[in-house]
């Protein structure tokens, strides 16, 4: 049996494995664990059918006890040896979806990137909403337009109005955007009244993905007043396919920035669940962008309590995002709206001046945390090519 070469800078090390869904020519989707670059078949290499699923869904509903066990017994087999049956070289798989997305909320939950959009939305008004540092501001998106790393992301279409135009028209998005986020998935369910606190965080959530919250600017602009983000949002939202288990973060933990005003009870709790994870944006293979999610200001422990807190129940698969990640300087913001400064600012791509998103552009964003002893953790990365708008203008 084969012993996996793990080289010592490998940010898919023992202390790392992520978890995805991956097939071979002929073969159906069945989990994975990724070990350097190799994917080992857990249905082969466990003998548990849970594993054998399309989707990390049931796994991921067994809870916490049976995570550890889990990364226990696959912690084992690395520093053993593993049947060959069971090893798959990374560049060999396809990867797929890794769950099947119950709910999807996505939260604005950087007060650099909403400090930065109330000042380009509002700029005669205080930049911030009066309600934003009293709880973490969110919205609904819809669960079937959230895709793997790769798929194609057709330019959207919509109503879109220019503030010098008498009226609206309709027409593909001309201010097509990104938005760098962290998002994280629930494993074990709660029942409508069920509250989740912020110290059960670690109970419910399984893990953490990159996600690109695609934003056609022109589009929500004209639309989100006064009910928020609707079609502008909704067309895709595109995440990476190796889920990250909070397991594997734990070095990574850290305090979120001072709050002030201190939150309502419900949003306090005694762990810490700031993350020190940093990301970089690619823009057509140029680095745009280094966001560090360090800097937000509302934790996802804090996110989750407040999407319970009025008795709404929470499935296996739910996936709710942060928002775009921004940070104090220019280079960390996480949405081209920033970066450019509503386009007023364009940033060189390859010697051309640019702004918004163009067809055929294509976006990587990628992230890295700290490990334990010194060690680095990559979550991989999300990636989307820019198709053309299908159909024509109305």
């Amino acid at each position: 049996m084969p012993v996996i070469d793990i080289p010592a800078d490998s940010l898919f090390g023992i202390d790392n494995l992520p978890y995805g869904v991956f097939s071979t020519p002929g073969t159906t989707p069945r989990v994975g664990v990724r070990i350097a670059d190799t994917v080992i078949d857990l249905a082969a290499a466990l003998g548990d059918t849970v594993f054998a699923h399309p989707t990390l869904n049931p796994f991921m509903a067994r809870g916490p006890r049976a995570w550890a066990e889990a990364r226990a017994r696959i912690t084992e087999l690395v520093r053993g040896e593993i049947p060959a049956r069971a090893l798959f070289d990374l560049a060999d798989v396809t990867l797929h979806l890794p769950v099947d997305v119950a709910d999807y909320v996505d939260f604005y939950a950087s007060e650099h990137h909403a400090t930065n959009l109330g000042r380009l939305f509002r700029p005669d008004s205080d930049p911030l909403m009066p309600n934003w540092k009293h709880l973490p501001v969110g919205y609904h998106g819809r669960s079937s337009t959230v895709v793997v790393s790769g798929t194609d992301i057709v330019r959207p279409r919509g109503q879109r109005k220019a503030p010098a135009e008498a009226a609206p028209s309709f027409g593909p998005s001309r201010r097509l955007d990104i938005e760098a986020e962290l998002g994280f998935l629930v494993g074990v369910p709660s029942k409508p009244g069920e509250v989740i606190t912020p110290d059960e965080f670690a109970e419910h959530v399984f893990g953490a993905v990159v996600v690109n919250d695609w934003s056609a600017r022109d589009i929500q602009a004209w639309e989100y007043v006064p009910l928020g983000p609707f079609l502008g949002k909704s067309f895709a939202t595109s995440i990476s396919p190796w889920v990250i288990p909070l397991a594997a973060l734990e070095a990574a933990r850290i305090d979120t920035p001072a709050q002030d005003p201190e939150p309502l009870p419900y949003l306090r709790g005694r762990e810490k669940w700031g993350l020190d994870i940093e990301l970089t944006v690619e823009w057509n293979g140029h680095t745009v962008s280094r966001p560090p999610y360090a800097h937000m200001y509302w934790s996802p422990a804090q996110m989750l309590a407040h999407t319970t807190i009025n008795g709404a129940a929470t499935s296996t698969g739910d996936l709710f995002a942060s928002g775009t990640i921004s940070g104090p300087e220019k280079d960390q913001r996480g949405a081209f709206i920033e970066l450019t400064w509503g386009g007023a600012e364009p940033i060189d791509i390859a010697g051309e001046d640019r702004t918004f998103l163009e067809d055929g552009d294509e976006v990587t964003i990628s992230a890295v945390a700290p490990g334990p002893g010194g060690t680095r953790i990559g979550f991989g990365e999300v990636r989307g090519r820019i198709t053309p708008a299908i159909g024509a203008e109305i």
